[in-house]
């Protein structure tokens, strides 16, 4: 079965192409700007969900379930790129970024061992992102460590202050989280790798877009002019 041929009458399974294209304003406190694909990328006439129907966006990423699902596509992705795809021209209430930290590993030579990914997440928080981590010891925990907690807190809480969600991620422990929030009347778009998401998941989503029909407009350029170094004196 073809995921993106198959529809129904309450989820519409689409290609994020087919999406009204980003908008040329602002999306970031900084200045960044989204670039408009309109000349590369024509709307489709048989668009199902565009800026006008939206309304304001709120943006979920479970950061360690799509660097998994990077991992399986082999690019690196490009936050940036992600950000203004994501939002799609809507107003922008607040995209939130959760993560692990693995702190399993220090040692009095070595009290901050994940300075890469500590610098990682400075960036994003300067880039347009909230980010949201829970420290995590790794190798003493058999069990997989996730936000899912924290994302469904933070989803329903802020449901009356947005009229669309956009969740990146696949976990079908987020399914009771997702069916609430539609209830209180707000749609949700799931965006993840179909090989990687629960089919509970997509059936109480109303739209469901597989990354890997996007990846090529959210992946990371070989000549990209920023990363994410190790910061030297944080204090975060």
């Amino acid at each position: 079965m073809n995921i993106n041929t198959f529809t129904k009458a309450k989820n519409v399974y689409k290609r994020l192409e087919e999406e009204t294209p980003l908008s040329e304003k602002s999306l970031i406190k900084n200045g960044i700007k989204c670039e408009n694909p309109k000349k590369k990328e024509p709307r489709a006439e048989n668009s199902t969900v565009n800026d006008l129907n939206r309304g304001r966006v709120a943006i979920f990423i479970d950061g360690v379930n799509l660097f998994h699902a990077a991992l399986q596509l082999g690019i690196e992705i490009d936050y940036l790129k992600l950000l203004c795809r994501l939002t799609a021209g809507s107003r922008l209430l607040r995209a939130f970024f959760y993560t692990t930290v693995d702190i399993s590993r220090q040692t009095h030579t070595r009290p901050r061992p994940n300075e890469k990914q500590q610098g990682f997440l400075f960036w994003m928080r300067r880039n347009g992102y909230r980010v949201v981590t829970k420290e995590v010891q790794i190798a003493d925990n058999s069990k997989k460590p996730n936000l899912n907690v924290e994302i469904a807190v933070d989803m329903i809480t802020l449901t009356p202050y947005y009229d669309t969600a956009v969740l990146v991620s696949g976990d079908g422990d987020l399914t009771y989280a997702v069916d609430a929030v539609t209830s209180k009347g707000a749609k949700v778009e799931v965006v993840s790798l179909r090989t990687m998401t629960s089919d509970s998941l997509i059936d109480v989503a109303d739209s469901f877009v597989d990354i890997d029909s996007i990846k090529h407009h959210i992946q990371k350029d070989s000549h990209s002019s920023y990363n994410y170094r190790a910061l030297s004196n944080s204090n975060l």
